[in-house]
């Protein structure tokens, strides 16, 4: 599981290749398409290296095109205001010469204010659940790709699924989707931007599966026949660090017209909320053929 946290580190340091432009390797293994939590996290980050002395307090990225796997990612960063509390940035995200994602993103200097919160809900322990690598291959029969997938090994992040998701059979509901999730390793150092960069890395994750686990009694649980992210907001509410537990509370409030909208807050262990998270994602149910003989 380190080895995979660590490759994730080093293609979140991004090589400057000129003024307001950079270039991001890929993950490994990723064989269709790049996963959106990297695409997210490498364009906060490039964004992060044009400021200095804030830190991001929330994200808006829309996804526009699949990213290639093959080749890295260019990012172009426009700076489109620079103020004394709050500055601002837009990244475009940039292969085969088109744009294939764009974020705008804000950064804030650290001030006191009123203070609330919601109340994080109860969960099993994460030490009491399996690793999603051990779910993976008790359920291997429902994963087309299992042997590639099992040869990646670890994630970067340990993930412990508090319900089993539906791709792996799990049951379908419309109570909150609970994960604990915490870093395979720790950073060398503690930057805020990289923790809040591999923390949005790590809020791509399942957001679908939550819009899915209202359908999967009705549809059979795995049976999407397309899904994919189109818009993702993070607000970051409070310091984070990634290499301790996070619970990651997500509900989906609605699904209509081919897409689905689910919502996340992440939680500390000592049951502080760190951030808040929203996504719409296309989700469409296969299509059936009609039974002539009747």
């Amino acid at each position: 599981m380190g080895k995979r946290f660590d490759e994730l580190c080093e293609i979140l340091d991004l090589e400057e290749i000129d003024l307001n432009i950079f270039r991001g390797a890929n993950e490994r293994g990723q064989v269709h398409r790049l996963f959106g939590g990297q695409v997210l996290a490498q364009a906060l980050m490039a964004a992060g290296r044009t400021v200095e002395n804030l830190v991001p307090h929330s994200l808006h990225g829309y996804f526009l095109r699949p990213g290639d796997p093959k080749i890295p990612v260019l990012y172009t960063v426009d700076r489109i205001r620079d103020g004394r509390s709050f500055t601002t940035r837009r990244v475009v995200a940039i292969q085969h010469g088109r744009a294939i994602f764009n974020l705008a993103t804000s950064f804030h200097a650290p001030e006191s204010g009123y203070e609330h919160q919601s109340d994080m809900p109860e969960a099993p322990e994460p030490e009491s659940l399996p690793t999603w690598l051990e779910q993976l291959r008790e359920h291997s029969d429902r994963v087309p790709d299992f042997e590639s997938r099992e040869a990646r090994g670890e994630p970067p992040f340990d993930f412990r699924f508090v319900n089993l998701p539906t791709y792996l059979g799990g049951e379908g509901g419309r109570d909150p989707n609970l994960i604990w999730l915490r870093a395979g390793g720790v950073p060398e150092a503690h930057d805020p931007l990289l923790h809040e960069c591999l923390l949005t890395y790590a809020t791509d994750m399942s957001l679908i599966d939550t819009i899915a686990r209202h359908h999967a009694k009705r549809t059979r649980a795995g049976t999407i026949s397309m899904a994919a992210s189109l818009d993702h907001a993070v607000w970051f509410h409070r310091p984070i660090r990634v290499d301790d537990w996070v619970l990651y509370a997500q509900d989906s409030p609605s699904a209509s017209a081919g897409r689905g909208f689910a919502r996340g807050s992440l939680y500390s262990r000592e049951g502080v909320l760190l951030a808040s998270v929203a996504q719409e994602g296309l989700i469409r149910a296969p299509r059936t053929t009609p039974d002539l003989t009747t």
